[in-house]
């Protein structure tokens, strides 16, 4: 039996490119929702940085996680984004201590 994986991505847009970053976001969640294995892919707003986009999400396994970073959309989103960034993306993988 695979374990579920939960995921963590912290976008910081530059200063002014909030609405781009947020037009990007937009357009990669109705792909990765329908991948297998993406239980919640749910991007977030930061309430006291509205440069901070949060991603929260949950997959079957490892291997989901994997093929959803290899994904086409997935892959043109981080082009799409990489020079609106005041910083790399960052990505936590997570698992449940209980």
């Amino acid at each position: 039996m695979t374990q579920e994986v939960r995921v963590v991505a912290i976008v910081d847009a530059r200063p002014g490119q909030a609405a781009a970053v947020a037009e990007a976001i937009a357009a990669v969640v109705a792909p990765t929702l329908k991948e297998p294995g993406c239980h919640e892919y749910v991007p977030h707003r930061d309430t006291e940085d509205g440069n901070r986009f949060v991603f929260v999400e949950r997959w079957d396994s490892a291997a989901a996680l994997e093929a959803h970073n290899r994904s086409p959309h997935l892959q043109a989103f981080a082009a799409a984004i990489g020079p609106l960034l005041a910083a790399p993306l960052r990505v936590l993988v997570l698992e449940a201590l209980g």
